[in-house]
Order: C-alpha cells, then sequence, then structure tokens
C-alpha cells in the first residue's frame, strides 16, 4: 500500500480559553466517533494536529483511495461532519492570507532531506 502525505495549516482564535477548549475536543479519544469514522472511511490513516501559539498544522497520511475533491463532497454530505466544523469556526479562524470561509489551507513542501 503506497501512502501519501498532505500538510495544512489553520490558525486558532487568539484566546487562551478558545484555544484550551479546542484541544479538550480533541483530546485522546475525545473527537466524536462519527469524525474520525468519516476521516478514516475517506482513505485517511493517520492524522496528526500539533500547536503552536495559535497556529495549528495537520498532517495526513493517505491511502490510494484518499482523494481531497472527494472526501470534501462526502463532508458536505454528512450532517454531523457539518455540525463538527460549524462547532470548530467558534475557534478556527482564517488564515490572513485564506479567501474568506477558507480554513484548512494546503502546505507547500519547500525542503525535504
Amino acid at each position: 500500500m503506497s501512502v501519501k502525505r498532505y500538510c495544512y495549516s489553520c490558525d486558532l482564535k487568539d484566546d487562551s480559553k478558545l484555544i484550551a477548549e479546542y484541544k479538550a475536543y480533541h483530546a485522546e479519544g475525545k473527537a466524536w466517533p462519527e469524525i474520525t469514522k468519516s476521516i478514516k472511511d475517506a482513505g485517511i490513516v493517520d492524522m496528526q494536529i500539533y500547536l503552536t501559539g495559535n497556529r495549528m498544522f495537520m498532517i495526513m497520511e493517505v491511502n490510494e483511495t484518499f482523494n481531497p475533491d472527494k472526501k470534501a463532497a462526502m463532508d458536505a454530505q454528512n450532517p454531523k461532519v457539518q455540525e463538527w466544523e460549524n462547532l470548530m469556526w467558534d475557534y478556527q479562524q482564517e488564515l490572513p492570507w485564506a479567501e474568506k470561509g477558507e480554513k484548512w489551507m494546503a502546505l507547500d513542501k519547500i525542503f525535504q532531506l
């Protein structure tokens, strides 16, 4: 099985209370089961989110069945995913260079050892 990596970034609102709440939603075993199922069903085999200050970095390892457009379409049709995404907007904000409403932005790889 070949694995491909995608990396994204998003900002949280710069508020320590909100950041703590966001981290609690993402603590081990706390994400809604419907969300983790939708992630796995899309072909994502591993997902990690890192935080520094209020900037987040997401690393996804995906299998050959993953397609970002297909994942977006699946998410748009899933009421529980939409509920989660709307809730997460209470904590998240666009990166300064994002389009209005654009959340997680893809990162360009500029170096590899």
